[in-house]
């Protein structure tokens, strides 16, 4: 996998407008990374597209609850 470092990271639309509660992403081949904006130096997480992709729906048909 590229060095987090090199990757294009965006902001997560679910992140809170606060700016301290800031989820970015960056896709990868075959995984989306995530990592807190805060900890950019963290090795960040890699999900699977598919997975990613799953979460992401129902995340917008209101399937989970966000707290």
């Amino acid at each position: 996998m590229t060095a987090p470092s090199e990757q294009q990271w965006f902001k997560s639309s679910y992140s809170g407008g606060s700016g301290t509660e800031c989820v970015e992403c960056a896709y990868v081949r075959d995984r989306t990374l995530v990592r807190d904006s805060k900890c950019q130096g963290d090795s960040p997480i890699g999900v699977r597209a598919q997975t990613w992709q799953a979460f992401t729906h129902a995340l917008k048909r209101g399937d989970l609850a966000l707290r």
